[in-house]
């Protein structure tokens, strides 16, 4: 043996009946013969089962059975995807046994073993088994105290499955949703391009309010002025028919052209309060509408 790792070596005999014992046989039919003269396939099959049986998770195993067309693969660089599985059952079946101290396994051991090997090889994984068993059955009273963990890891499982099909789910309908994202985002760009245009008329609208606000402050200032105008004359009106008696003729005339002035500033005043009642209904207007 090549190694340093200590251990009984197995008889054929032996070996193939353990094998059936911890249910790892790669055929049904195993007989000793099948290990003192083996196939290539004999060492990977024992192996992956193995590893589904005493090593993976239910459902983590990824490599399955190979046969002997799968190990021909590594001479066939067109078949990559079975290259690499061989590759990846070899890996994990030769950090396994360097870590109980078997640790001259070679890919020639696995794809083309000699009996020696693979005696060799499968003592050491049974007699690993014998000592698992001897472990287990020692720690046994602990692991029936203890939770079921076995199902509520399946159960975490399970649950990823679903929260990762959730998340494929989503990311499919924002997929479907983008072009009604993206037309949406649109219509909204447009609408603040409208509501900027709109702010401005706004801003333009109300100058022209102050503007018109001005003017009507300007008018009421003239028809103030008209009024105490309009005043003033009545006054000098008065004054002259006080004097109508002494000199009719020219107070007469006189009252004429008061009265003409007069009527000329009635009629002004009254263009004028027509003028600023046409603004304010035009202000008023204008306002509603911004």
């Amino acid at each position: 043996m090549a190694s340093g790792f200590g251990f009984p070596i197995l008889s054929p005999a032996e070996i193939a009946e353990q094998l059936f014992q911890y249910g790892i046989a790669p055929i049904a039919n195993l007989r000793p013969e099948n290990i003192a003269s083996p196939q290539p396939d004999l060492l990977p099959g024992v192996l992956a089962r193995f590893f589904d049986s005493f090593v993976d998770a239910p459902g983590d195993g990824e490599d399955g059975l190979l046969g002997f067309s799968d190990l021909e693969v590594l001479d066939n660089p067109e078949h990559h995807a079975e290259a690499i599985r061989v590759l990846r059952l070899y890996n994990k079946s030769q950090a396994f046994l360097d870590s109980i101290q078997f640790k001259d396994f070679t890919l020639a051991d696995f794809t083309r073993p000699t009996p020696r090997r693979v005696v060799e090889v499968l003592s050491a994984l049974i007699n690993f088994l014998f000592y698992r068993e001897e472990k287990v059955t020692l720690l046994q009273p602990i692991v029936s105290e203890t939770p079921d963990y076995h199902e509520r890891t399946l159960e975490l499982k399970a649950r990823m499955t679903q929260l990762q099909k959730e998340i494929a789910d989503h990311e499919l309908a924002e997929q479907m949703e983008e072009p009604m994202a993206q037309q949406l985002e649109a219509d909204v760009n447009a609408l603040q391009q409208k509501v900027q245009v709109y702010n401005k008329q706004q801003l333009a609208l109300r100058a022209k309010a102050a503007a018109i606000n001005d003017k009507k402050e300007e008018i009421h200032r003239k028809i103030t002025q008209a009024d105490f105008e309009l005043t003033k004359h009545a006054q000098e009106n008065s004054r002259l028919m006080s004097k109508l008696v002494k000199s009719p003729e020219k107070v007469q005339r006189a009252l004429e052209e008061k009265k003409s002035a007069r009527a000329k500033l009635k009629e002004s005043e009254k263009i004028a309060m027509q003028n600023d009642q046409e603004k304010s209904a035009t202000l008023e207007i204008r306002n509603k509408g911004s």
